[in-house]
């Protein structure tokens, strides 16, 4: 019989079972806190047992609306951001930019060159800046015929929009779905410790560009190397038609990437020299919403159904972080959490710093194994994982930064609906792409681990 991994509501589900269960089982604990630098913090050496307060049947089914309350500002900031980003790809800019470098490949070899660099950076900016993810999607039915026009392969077509996106959103510096969510359960500022992640982004991004282009160019000398070479034949005398189809840029498109620029920037302005938090960075999308609806030329009926569409999209996440929050609310009315983390230490607990971020960020990347939402991991794991981070001697900074990288593995493994998705649509077996994507996953976690180096040692707050 096929293993069959539960998909993430139901997994999600049977831990918040669990946690009740837990409640019956696991005594009370508690830890007293201090307070550094106006915030309070778990003081390592005060934990004691105390009586617990077991969570029945009744419990267990109030939790996820607890929950929902609970996490009530992250939900509507999740759905509004989605929202917003709908409205931009209802104006196809994104779409004409991409379809505009594509047709000049064919008249420039500059344009074949940089055509990895260029569009590795850019899906790697999406992932970092507005958590580009499902939404690199449809680009696979535009790179998969170009790459095969510029005698590469399929993976190459594959790689360049969803590999980039996914690396882009693990080495996030602006994402709000996973850097903002987990600094927000984590009581520390909103995008905080930009400049650190700004330097991870890019290792992680370069990374990527050297090995796709050594893998391009040695496809490009020798295409029967390709593990995709048999099932690319027929694949081959499609592209030249697909790419006939593409159209360019209009000025229209050029002006709404340019707002759509601004406004990224008046978000990182914001967050570092006015302090701006969920509800100012919520306001600061409907407002990027509204300008380049207008600007792209959006009727209100069309602006209304891009809006609703994005944030339906998003229902999903809302209610994984409502299911997220019920455990922790659980496990909290229980008295069992302190007693959770009062057992996590000696697994994480290093006399160096550095060995106890990098055992948090392998915790974190077995995580993803199971919960691929970035926003659900952060709301399960977060609230756990920001005070483990004060008992094991290393910034909650540092945690947060753990369970991002720990996010690296989300383009190979099998239970993610994305990378299922994207195969399917691309015609590669999920074992081919596997195969491909294991010396590439390997260097993915020795970069991991180098990274968390700095910010271990220098306690990156």
């Amino acid at each position: 019989m096929k293993l069959r991994i539960p998909n993430t509501f139901v997994l999600l589900f049977l831990i918040l079972a669990m946690i009740a269960v837990a409640t019956w089982l696991v005594p009370g604990g508690q830890y007293g806190t201090v307070m550094v630098d106006g915030k309070p913090r778990i003081d390592p050496g005060s934990f004691q047992y105390v009586q617990s307060n077991p969570q029945g049947f009744v419990a267990l089914m109030m939790a996820p609306i607890k929950g929902f309350v609970e996490a009530a500002q992250i939900i509507g900031f999740v759905l509004i951001v989605g929202g917003a980003f709908a409205v931009l790809q209802k104006t196809e800019a994104l779409d004409a930019m991409i379809r505009s470098v594509a047709r000049a490949h064919t008249h420039s070899a500059f344009v074949r060159v940089m055509l990895i660099p260029v569009f590795v950076t850019i899906f790697s900016l999406g992932g970092a800046t507005f958590g580009m993810s499902e939404e690199s999607i449809p680009f696979v039915l535009i790179f998969v015929p170009l790459a095969l026009a510029l005698g590469y392969d399929s993976i190459i077509g594959v790689s360049i929009p969803f590999l980039s996106a996914q690396v882009g959103f693990a080495a996030a510096f602006l994402n709000p779905f996973n850097v903002g969510v987990a600094q927000k359960i984590a009581g520390i500022q909103m995008f905080s410790g930009i400049g650190y992640r700004l330097v991870v982004w890019f290792v992680a991004t370069a990374l990527t560009i050297a090995f796709l282009m050594w893998y391009a160019a040695r496809i490009k000398k020798d295409p029967t190397r390709s593990p995709s070479y048999a099932l690319d034949i027929e694949k081959r005398k499609e592209s030249s038609a697909a790419l006939t189809n593409l159209t360019g840029m209009t000025t229209t498109h050029a002006i709404v990437l340019l707002l759509f620029v601004g406004f990224m920037t008046a978000m990182v302005v914001g967050v570092i020299h006015f302090g701006w938090y969920i509800n100012e960075i919520a306001a600061l999308f409907m407002v990027m919403a509204i300008v380049v609806g207008v600007i792209g030329r959006l009727d209100s009926d069309e602006f209304v159904a891009a809006f609703l569409h994005g944030a339906r999209d998003l229902v999903g996440t809302a209610l994984v972080i409502a299911l997220a929050r019920g455990t922790m609310i659980l496990a909290q009315d229980a008295k069992i959490i302190d007693t959770m983390l009062h057992s996590l230490v000696p697994l994480v607990q290093s006399a160096n710093p550095v060995f106890a971020a990098q055992k948090m960020f392998i915790i974190q990347t077995v995580i993803n194994f199971f919960i691929h939402s970035g926003t659900g991991q952060a709301a399960l794991t977060m609230p756990i994982m920001a005070p483990l981070a004060d008992l094991v001697g290393i910034s909650r900074q540092t945690a947060v930064l753990a369970f991002q990288l720990g996010e690296l593995t989300l383009p190979m493994i099998p239970t993610s609906g994305v990378t299922v998705g994207v195969l399917a649509l691309a015609r590669i077996p999920w074992i081919t792409w596997a195969k491909w994507m294991v010396p590439l996953q390997l260097a993915y976690f020795v970069m991991a681990l180098l990274l968390l180096i700095p910010p271990a040692l220098t306690n990156w707050s």
